[in-house]
């Protein structure tokens, strides 16, 4: 018979294969569903704390100088792979002192199991607060969009169970690498060394049946954290760590205006060194955090990662619905 006008040759599909893709289709669906229910609950968390929701721009002028993470450029300006300074700039104004932001970052290269070159990031900052109460606001926010899934106290991933129930374990980055890669990296450690170990060694000996909290990290190590006035080596600075992912970074906001200029410098010298862009320092971030920047503590979470820990989600891909950002 011949093919009338318009019709679109196309290839066979085996019925064992349709059945997969239809799976498949399935799966992407209830995660989905469970995403936009974590998405609801974390905006009514923080309401209910207190916190008013904010917007930042996209298109920024100037990313943080970060040695790992390479901005993707958009005409002359940048998307930003953080809204951290635009939100740090409403901080130091004095009018928000409890501020959130789901918001869509971007970082060019970035890609794997765990990572898109376009995620979504959860970051909330507090006036007068430490790390010690971001880590309680891991854990309370954890178990509220949990509860609202279906999967506190017990969560799944990779087929382990994945016990949520706080209070989670604190431990020190130095008795960590003391215990699993068998030296201490003080406050400036080889770079190099202590980023292998940390990815080969510390990361896979983390407890995977409950989240854990990797506290204290070198000095060198922080750059935006606040350093521990009672050891100037170690920096104010956490990792959570569930179901063998890192969830999110947070610590006690640096307020040196000129310290974190000077930790910038450093920064983009260590990127010219590897022949990586280095845009021009922010520098209204860097005058707002001169003038009234009061002490704050701010954290970051990646949100994909949060639903791939509460959908027992083996790829990032399975829970965003564009993966490679097309349509």
């Amino acid at each position: 018979m011949a093919r009338k006008e318009g019709d679109t040759p196309g290839r066979a599909v085996s019925p064992p294969a349709a059945e997969a893709d239809g799976r498949r289709l399935a799966g992407l669906r209830r995660r989905l569903e469970s995403r936009a229910v974590i998405a609801r609950e974390i905006r009514g968390f923080f309401e209910g704390e207190g916190f008013l929701e904010v917007e930042t721009p996209i298109r920024i002028p100037s990313p943080a100088p970060e040695e790992h993470v390479d901005p993707e450029p958009s005409g002359e300006r940048f998307l930003a792979a953080s809204p951290e300074l635009q939100m740090k700039r409403l901080v130091a104004s004095g009018a928000y002192p409890k501020i959130f932001q789901l918001s869509r970052c971007f970082r060019r290269g970035e890609r794997g199991a765990l990572h898109l070159p376009e995620f979504t990031m959860l970051e909330w900052y507090r006036t007068g607060a430490g790390i010690a109460d971001l880590m309680s606001d891991c854990e309370s926010l954890t178990s509220c969009v949990a509860a609202a899934v279906g999967e506190f106290p017990r969560s799944r991933r990779r087929g382990g169970p994945i016990d949520l129930t706080p209070p989670w374990e604190r431990l020190e980055v130095s008795d960590a690498f003391a215990a699993f890669a068998g030296w201490r990296p003080g406050g400036t450690p080889d770079a190099e060394r202590f980023t292998r170990d940390l990815v080969d060694r510390i990361e896979p000996s983390l407890p995977r049946e409950r989240p854990v909290f990797l506290v204290g990290y070198p000095a060198s190590m922080a750059s935006l954290a606040r350093l521990d006035p009672s050891n100037p080596e170690r920096a104010e600075r956490f990792e959570l760590y569930a179901g063998g992912m890192e969830v999110a970074n947070g610590f006690a906001e640096l307020t040196d205006s000129m310290e974190q200029r000077a930790r910038f410098d450093r920064e983009a010298e260590v990127r010219r060194h590897r022949s990586a862009a280095c845009p021009p320092l922010d520098e209204k971030f860097l005058a707002a955090l001169g003038l009234d920047m009061p002490p704050c503590a701010g954290i970051a979470l990646g949100v994909d990662r949060l639903v791939m820990l509460l959908t027992d989600a083996e790829s990032i891909d399975e829970v965003v619905a564009f993966p490679e950002g097309t349509t």
